[in-house]
């Protein structure tokens, strides 16, 4: 996985290959039942409250920690989610309320699989400061470690 943020910048962009076609990939990050067994660090469980992945639809989940902790998270998709058009919603993590991150995710064929880029617009550099000192790359980084290995059982 590759993370960039550059100083001074709103955003974090997230670079990951996998090794399997872009609508597959697509498939695990709209099918709640599949977004369950991957999405989140290592030992983490998943409620899922909401998921309608469509204009105006709304998603809401809950991670669950080993020690028994909740951190809830929300959105908005924005658009119809497609392999072609990608992924566009906001995310919020309801342990800090009103820090709304706008994220885009695109997958695009590669010769090997799929290149999955997401793109996260934070308000401020402040918030994107914070939610990258809460964990996010190593959050992520498990999280796609388990995607990888769930996309080659499907």
């Amino acid at each position: 996985m590759k993370l960039t943020a550059e100083p001074g910048s709103h955003q974090v962009v997230v670079t990951e290959e996998f090794a399997a076609p872009p609508a597959l990939v697509f498939r695990a990050y709209t099918e709640p039942e599949l977004m369950q067994q991957w999405l989140g660090p290592h030992g983490y469980t998943m409620t899922m409250e909401a998921f309608e992945p469509r204009n105006g639809g709304r998603w809401q989940y809950t991670h669950i920690d080993p020690e028994g902790n909740s951190y809830a998270f929300r959105g908005v998709f924005h658009g119809t989610p497609s392999v072609e058009a990608g992924i566009v919603q906001t995310f919020e993590f309801l342990g800090a309320p009103g820090h709304v991150s706008l994220d885009c995710a695109s997958f695009e064929a590669t010769e090997t699989g799929t290149l999955l880029r997401t793109n996260s617009i934070f308000q401020s550099v402040e918030d994107r400061d914070g939610m990258l000192a809460s964990g996010m790359a190593e959050g992520m980084q498990q999280g796609y470690e388990q995607l990888a290995e769930l996309l080659k059982g499907l």
